[in-house]
């Protein structure tokens, strides 16, 4: 742990940490910071190594989420040609993540309203940040240590387990997002803070989707699941430290209601545009997250428990696991490869603007894995290789901009409102984050009875072309968004959705 980390908490301890919980006092801002880390004075830069520092807590949040997304379905409900057990039945297995993603309704935005209008002696994010990340890490463990002999107890099991580590998330995550407008303030600070977020967020899923595939077939799923939440819990906290001196907490907490500032958000109508983009991109960039490990295994194993690979003249022996953590690795290789050409173009021409252009790729390269394995002569997993990387360029804009792109979107609505409310804006997006993970399996589940064995892979094999529909969707309601690349009232005009006539009445 970060020495600046440990010196913080010796401070709150000398400061009565019992009284640093989310206490809404109505005293001034001076009472309320007393006990925090002596503040850096207005205006003084934040140090590269604070802001890498912050950029790092993707990479906890990416081990953990790609892990999620890689093997939970494996897990619970393994493909029927596997010799494994099925925890949970997929029908059953598609109504709890269905039920949770209606929960997430409520929980993001409430976690999201409670920060906004917290005043604590730490702000109005670190108590959030701070005491809800091990819950977070913890309960991720247990979503591999469930109970057997018994559907309906396993069902019980996970549902509670997934609630409260959700919940855990809620709290921990959205405020520590809710930081980025106050950590990064103009338009580059921004994009080099997201360009580092993905290098961070891709080395946590080069973790997420190869290491752990090869964690599991070693160690087991617990040992996996064991070493992800330790590093979920380093990569929170390290980012907590790097920016805790640099929060602005002179910001006046929030003070309308949860019904009129959920109004207020879904009244940006810059906000509608990017909102549904966001479903589209995610939910084809999760469907092909979920289906590599049946590729792996019905594409390119056909059934057999290994495939030989030779290398530089040394031969090896592949495992499913071994296998999936080659597919996810080109494909995350190729978006690191294109992130100093996507950086410099966000530079160039907006983030935006690369933001769209990567849907519209993926839009036109996803249905190629329709043809995964099809061309004879040809090793199956090279030629897999081949399609992943081609895939895997667009995928870059999913996970470097929507962050970036919310901020601008959340300096327009203080445009229109006069008040902040990242963590709400932040809180709305992680909802429809979680909605889409939670349909991805019922439209997966639903595409494998069209065929999932190696005799009929076509439910497999559709996943494909079903990711490039999802993208050019999102691509095309993108459109509509307007916003420059620096959100001010010098470069957006007074008339744009009526900021000023709203803010003045």
């Amino acid at each position: 742990m970060p020495a600046a980390f440990v010196a913080a908490l010796r401070s709150r301890a000398s400061a009565n940490v019992g009284r640093c919980a989310l206490e809404a006092s109505q005293g001034p801002p001076e009472a309320a910071l007393a006990g925090r880390p002596a503040p850096a004075p207005a205006g003084e830069p934040i140090p590269r190594v604070n802001r890498l520092l912050y950029a790092s807590h993707s990479f906890g949040s990416s081990v953990l989420t790609r892990t999620t997304q890689a093997w939970l379905i494996f897990f619970y409900a393994p493909p029927k040609d596997q010799d494994l057990p099925t925890i949970v039945p997929r029908l059953t297995l598609a109504t709890i993540l269905l039920v949770l993603g209606v929960f997430d309704a409520l929980d993001e935005p409430l976690a999201g309203y409670w920060s906004d209008r917290t005043r604590s002696r730490w702000g109005r994010r670190v108590p959030f940040v701070l005491f809800a990340t091990p819950f977070y890490a913890l309960f991720f463990f247990l979503f591999w240590t469930p109970p057997r002999g018994s559907y309906a107890l396993a069902a019980v099991y996970l549902t509670i387990i997934l609630l409260v580590q959700r919940v855990a998330g809620a709290l921990s995550g959205n405020p520590m997002l809710a930081l980025l407008p106050e950590v990064a303030r103009t338009p580059a600070g921004r994009v080099s803070n997201v360009a580092w977020q993905f290098v961070f967020g891709a080395l946590g899923a080069v973790v997420g989707l190869v290491v752990t595939g090869l964690i599991k077939d070693q160690f087991g799923f617990v040992a996996m699941g064991a070493t992800v939440a330790v590093i979920a819990v380093a990569s929170r906290y390290a980012g907590l430290a790097g920016v805790w001196r640099y929060v602005q907490d002179g910001i006046e907490p929030a003070r309308t209601g949860l019904a009129q500032s959920l109004r207020e958000t879904f009244r940006n109508d810059q906000f509608l545009y990017f909102l549904p983009t966001f479903v589209f991109f995610n939910l084809s960039v999760l469907l092909l997250t979920a289906a590599l490990p049946f590729f792996a295994n019905i594409v390119i194993l056909r059934e057999r428990a290994s495939i030989d690979v030779t290398v530089f003249g040394h031969a090896f022996a592949l495992e499913e696991g071994a296998v999936s953590s080659v597919l996810f690795g080109a494909t995350i290789i190729a978006a690191m490869v294109a992130l100093p050409v996507v950086y410099r173009l966000a530079v160039w021409r907006g983030k935006a603007w690369v933001y769209s252009q990567a849907m519209l790729v993926g839009a036109l390269t996803f249905p190629l894995l329709f043809f995964m394995g099809f061309v004879p002569g040809v090793n199956r997993l090279a030629q897999s290789v081949v399609l992943l990387v081609v895939v895997g360029l667009p995928m870059v804009g999913v996970f470097t901009f929507p962050n970036a792109i919310i901020a601008d979107v959340i300096d327009y609505d203080a445009l229109r409102t006069g008040v902040r409310r990242e963590a709400l804006y932040y809180g709305v997006q992680n909802v429809i984050d979680k909605w889409t993970s939670s349909l991805v399996f019922p439209l997966f589940a639903g595409m494998l009875l069209v065929g999932e064995t190696t005799a009929d892979p076509l439910g497999i094999r559709l996943m494909g072309p079903v990711a490039g529909v999802a993208a050019l969707a999102g691509w095309a309601i993108f459109r509509g968004y307007r916003l420059p690349d620096s959100v001010n009232p010098e470069t957006v005009p007074p008339d744009h959705g009526g900021w000023r006539s709203r803010h003045a009445g």
